[in-house]
């Protein structure tokens, strides 16, 4: 377990065991059923070389209002919640589909599924990214079984979602960085 206030790694770690963006999360809360880390505004990004570019590879560091992640051990994605505005205004929960986290000395492990679903403060769920899905497949990353896996782990938490079954308190929409 990491100690609340410190940086710890988060890699984004290809199936080939390539790790292609590196960033420094802050850890907010770290305990059996949860880990909340941070991208702090500014964040450096870090792609270390190998056989090909991450789809950021043109950016140098996280923009805009930085974004908390709420990930549980062993689940396929992370809650990462979005603020926007000078006033730091909710903006909405977005669901990253992802590898389960893996805990390294450093920090964790995991790696973008590319779909997403928005939980938008009215409750309406958007699907993201799943024409980029089909491109992921297209250019080798994952196999269409690999793909059909994860559109039909979002067919779930969607499902879940439309019935109000959501593990995280909405009181994180609220949290601001120390």
């Amino acid at each position: 377990m990491w100690r609340e206030g410190e940086t710890i790694l988060r890699r984004e770690v290809r199936n080939d065991g390539w790790a292609w963006l590196e960033l420094p999360v802050v850890v907010v809360r770290d305990e059996p059923g949860l880990l909340a880390t941070y991208i702090a505004e500014g964040a450096p990004f870090t792609f270390p070389p190998g056989p090909e570019r991450h789809p950021w590879s043109t950016r140098t560091h996280w923009q805009g209002h930085g974004v908390l992640m709420l990930q549980r051990p062993g689940e396929s994605y992370a809650v990462w919640v979005f603020w926007e505005g000078p006033e730091r205004r909710f903006a909405a929960w977005y669901l990253n589909l992802q590898e389960p986290f893996r805990r390294t000395p450093r920090g964790y492990d995991t790696q973008d599924l590319e779909l997403d679903l928005i939980v938008h403060p009215d409750g309406r769920i958007e699907v993201k990214d799943e024409e980029l899905l089909e491109v992921r497949v297209r250019e080798g990353r994952f196999t269409d079984d690999q793909a059909r896996a994860i559109r039909a782990e979002g067919a779930r938490i969607r499902r879940q979602l439309t019935t109000g079954d959501r593990w995280w308190d909405d009181a994180w929409a609220d949290w601001r960085p120390a």
